[in-house]
């Protein structure tokens, strides 16, 4: 039984490593246009100032900012990660200059519903996230290994860009944020 769950690991971590050649859109690049399901939790949409409850887009959230992760419940990397994560989301709710303008996301690679839920149950995730379960994201991200960190500028009127790509883990929440901050050119 212990092997067939090394073996299963070994072939999820082989799932989210990039094809050879593969490279993921950078800073600079537009944020495809991706749609995402809606969260199923009244706090959550309301967190992305989101009014509908349906599927969305990076541009509907209510914020200058949205940092996503890009994970995989399988990663042994984001699951050491995950307490780090969950400080950032709470220092982001604590800061009030950060509040409004920056929220958090992430995107479960290769992981179905249930397994993005097991992820959030197990690691006691409080921000939004969403399966890719057919790994239609992590293509059209241009298949990053994860954890893999994007901070995309919502721009009013204009098309979401990346002004902050990473992959691996962050040393210190307040300075990753600001560090975003800087390369989004928002203070």
């Amino acid at each position: 039984m212990r092997s067939c769950l090394v073996v299963l690991m070994v072939v999820a971590v082989c799932l989210v490593s990039p094809a050879v050649g593969a490279e993921p859109v950078g800073v600079g690049a537009a944020w495809p246009a991706i749609s995402l399901r809606g969260p199923e939790i009244e706090s959550q949409r309301s967190y992305l100032g989101l009014e509908a409850d349906g599927p969305f887009v990076l541009t509907d959230v209510s914020a200058d900012i949205v940092i996503v992760e890009i994970f995989s419940m399988y990663c042994p990397h984001c699951q050491r990660e995950a307490p780090k994560v969950n400080q950032l989301y709470q220092l982001l709710l604590d800061t009030p200059q950060w509040r409004e303008r920056i929220k958090l996301i992430g995107i479960g690679v290769g992981n179905s519903p249930m397994e993005v839920d097991f992820f959030k149950d197990t690691y006691g995730v409080p921000f939004p996230l969403f399966p890719d379960g057919d790994f239609a994201i992590h293509k059209a991200l241009g298949e990053p290994r994860t954890p893999y960190f994007m901070g995309i500028r919502l721009g009013p009127g204009g098309e979401p860009r990346i002004v902050y790509a990473k992959l691996g883990e962050f040393e210190d929440p307040a300075r990753f944020v600001e560090e975003i901050m800087a390369m989004a050119e928002l203070k």
